[in-house]
C-alpha cells in the first residue's frame, strides 16, 4: 500500500500493488490481538543474529563450564535449545557428549590421511580446516533454529525471528516480502502447510489437464456473443444484450442474491460406480476447484490494472483541485482490501478440495460462497467507482472484511 505525503501531496508510482498479505505491514497490533492472522516478528541483521547466538553460547558455557566451541556443537546437535542441553547434561553428561559426537566410546584410531569433511551448508566435501569458516556457525544457527528463518527467494539479508514457529504471515519490514513462516511458501491461510504442498504438487502433476481449464473467453449464455474477461469481477454484463450473469457458473446474476452458495459449491454425482466413472468424477472435482483457484489468481492480476486506473484518476482529480489524496484515499483502501479478501478466497479452494464430506464442509462452503459473493459485489463497485456512492463502497468493504475474518477465525487453525 502506498504512503501519502502531507506536505507535497505526491503519490509514488513505485508503491506497487502487492498481494493482499502486505496490506497491513505497517499496523502494530496489541499483544492480545483477536485477528487470526496476527503474527509478530522481528527483522534481524546478521550482526543481531550473531549477538543472539553468542548470548546462547555464553549462557551454556556459564551453566556447564564448557568452551565456546563445545557449546556451539552441543547447541547445534540439540537444535539450539539451551534447556534441552542442560537437561541432558544433568541426566547423563557422557551420553550427551557421545550423542553430540564430541566423545567416542571406541578408541580413536590413528589416521595416515585426513578424511574430507562434508560441509553441512553446501553439502560438499571440503578439507576439515575449511569446514568452519568465519560465519558458518551463524549460517547453521539461522538454518536450524526453530524461531529463525531466511527470506525465501528474496534479495534481502534480513533474518526473521518469531516467538513461535507457526504457519502465519511473516512480513519483512525491510523489503516487504511476505511468506508463511513455517514452510517458507506463499502465505496460504486458511489452508495448512501440508495441504498446500499437496495441492501445488497436484497442480503441477495434472498440468496435462490445462486444456480442460476454462479459458479467458466464453460465450454470453443468452445471445452467445463472444465475451472476453478483462477485469477481476465475476459479475459480467454482455455489451450486446445487457444480460447480467456469473462468469463462474454462467447463471443469471439476479439469482446470486439468494443462491450464490450453489455457484461455488461442488456437488458430487452419487451414480458413479465404475472405476472409469470414478476417475472422470475425480477429474471433474479437481477441475472444479482448480478453475476457481486459477480464476481468482487471474482476477488478482487484473485488479492490479484497476488500481493503476484508480491512481491515474485520483492524480487527475488532485491536479485539477478536485480534492486531495486524503479525500480519495478510500478508493485505494478499497482496492487493497479487495486484493486481501480475494487472496484469502483463492486459498480456500485447496482447503475445500481436501476436506471430507460432512457438516463441517457444508459450513465451510457456505461461508466460502458468502465471502465470494461479497468480494464480487466489492469488485463491481470498485470498477464503477465513479458512479458508486462512497458510503456504499465503504459499507461493502466492511461487509467483505468481516466475512473474511469470520472464515479465518472459524477454520484457520495452526
Amino acid at each position: 500500500m502506498s504512503e501519502y505525503d502531507d506536505e507535497d501531496m505526491d503519490y509514488s508510482d513505485q508503491d506497487d500493488y502487492e498481494d493482499y498479505y502486505n496490506a497491513d505491514r505497517d499496523v502494530m497490533s496489541p499483544p492480545h490481538n483477536p485477528d487470526a492472522e496476527y503474527f509478530p516478528v522481528q527483522c534481524l541483521s546478521v550482526d543481531e543474529v550473531e549477538k543472539f547466538l553468542n548470548e546462547l553460547v555464553e549462557q551454556l558455557c556459564t551453566s556447564i563450564h564448557v568452551t565456546p566451541s563445545m557449546s556451539k556443537v552441543l547447541l547445534y546437535e540439540n537444535k539450539w535449545a539451551v534447556q534441552d542441553v542442560l537437561w541432558k547434561y544433568n541426566e547423563d553428561a557422557d551420553k550427551l557428549f557421545v550423542a553430540s559426537r564430541m566423545k567416542t566410546l571406541q578408541p580413536v584410531s590413528v589416521k595416515t590421511k585426513r578424511d574430507k569433511f562434508v560441509c553441512p551448508v553446501c553439502v560438499g566435501p571440503v578439507a576439515e580446516e575449511l569446514g568452519l569458516l568465519i560465519g558458518l556457525w551463524t549460517v547453521l544457527f539461522i538454518l536450524n533454529h526453530i524461531h529463525l528463518t531466511l527470506l525465501p527467494g528474496a534479495n534481502c539479508t534480513a533474518v526473521i525471528k518469531s516467538k513461535e514457529s507457526l504457519a502465519k504471515k511473516a512480513i519483512c519490514t525491510q523489503c516487504e516480502t511476505s511468506f508463511c513462516f513455517k514452510c517458507g511458501n506463499d502465505y496460504h491461510a486458511p489452508t495448512d502447510c501440508a495441504t498446500i504442498k499437496k495441492w501445488i504438487t497436484k497442480c503441477a502433476d495434472d498440468s496435462e489437464t490445462s486444456n480442460y481449464i476454462a479459458a479467458n473467453t466464453k460465450d454470453c449464455p443468452k445471445c452467445n456473443i463472444f465475451i472476453e474477461k478483462n477485469g477481476g469481477c465475476n459479475h459480467m454484463q454482455c455489451l450486446s444484450c445487457k444480460f447480467d450473469f456469473c462468469w463462474m457458473c454462467m447463471g443469471d446474476w439476479k439469482a446470486h442474491g439468494t443462491e450464490y452458495y450453489d455457484c461455488s459449491k461442488y456437488r458430487e454425482n452419487p451414480q458413479n460406480g465404475s472405476e472409469s466413472a470414478k476417475a472422470r468424477e475425480a477429474l471433474k472435482k479437481y477441475l472444479h476447484y482448480y478453475e476457481r483457484w486459477e480464476n481468482h489468481s487471474k482476477s488478482l492480476q487484473l485488479e492490479k490494472q484497476t488500481l493503476d486506473k484508480i491512481k491515474e484518476r485520483i492524480n487527475s482529480k488532485v491536479m485539477t483541485s478536485k480534492g486531495t489524496w486524503i479525500d480519495w484515499q478510500y478508493l485505494l483502501d478499497s482496492a487493497t482490501l479487495l486484493a486481501k479478501c480475494r487472496y484469502t478466497l483463492q486459498y480456500t479452494y485447496p482447503y475445500a478440495y481436501y476436506m471430507d464430506n460432512g457438516p463441517k464442509k457444508e459450513l465451510f462452503e457456505y461461508q466460502q460462497a458468502k465471502l465470494e459473493a461479497e468480494i464480487e459485489n466489492l469488485s463491481w463497485k470498485i470498477e464503477r467507482a465513479e458512479t458508486t456512492d462512497r458510503g456504499d463502497l465503504e459499507n461493502q468493504m466492511d461487509i467483505a472484511e468481516k466475512r473474511r475474518a469470520t472464515m479465518l477465525q472459524d477454520f484457520f487453525h495452526i
